[in-house]
C-alpha cells in the first residue's frame, strides 16, 4: 500500500502523524510490537531513512520505546501522551483559526455548536 503524501509537511512528520493515529483507533495497543522500519517502508513505499526519522521521533517523545534485540514496541501511556498533545495542538492553533473563519463568515457560536450536535448524531 504506497500512501498519498501532502506537501504541506515534510513526509516523515506525516509518518509520525499516522503512528500516533493508529495508536488512537488502537491499531498499535500499548506494550505490544510495531511494525519495524523496515515494514513500514515497504507498506507506504518511502525510504526507510524517512520511517527512521519518524520512528527516532517517536522514541523521543515517549510513543514508542526500543527493547534491545526485539524490536520497537508501543509505550505504555502512549495513547495519553498523544491525546494531550493534540489537543493543545487544537485548542492553540487549530481552534484559534476556526474562530477567525467563524467571525469572517458570521457563524455565531451557537450555531457551531448545533451543528456538532447534528454531524455527531449521524
Amino acid at each position: 500500500m504506497t500512501m498519498i503524501f501532502s506537501d504541506e509537511k515534510p513526509i516523515w512528520q506525516q509518518i509520525y502523524d499516522m503512528a500516533g493515529d493508529r495508536v488512537l483507533s488502537g491499531d498499535f495497543r500499548e506494550g505490544e510490537r510495531v511494525p519495524s522500519v523496515r515494514e513500514v517502508a515497504a507498506e507506504i513505499g518511502v525510504n526507510p531513512n524517512t520511517v527512521m526519522r519518524s520512528y527516532e521521533r517517536l522514541q523521543m517523545d515517549g510513543i514508542f520505546e526500543s527493547r534491545r534485540g526485539i524490536g520497537l514496541f508501543c509505550s505504555v501511556g502512549a495513547r495519553e501522551k498523544i491525546l494531550a498533545t493534540r489537543r493543545e495542538n487544537f485548542f492553540c492553533e487549530q481552534l484559534p483559526a476556526l474562530s477567525e473563519r467563524m467571525k469572517q463568515l458570521e457563524i455565531e457560536p451557537e450555531q457551531l455548536v448545533d451543528e456538532l450536535i447534528k454531524i455527531r448524531q449521524q
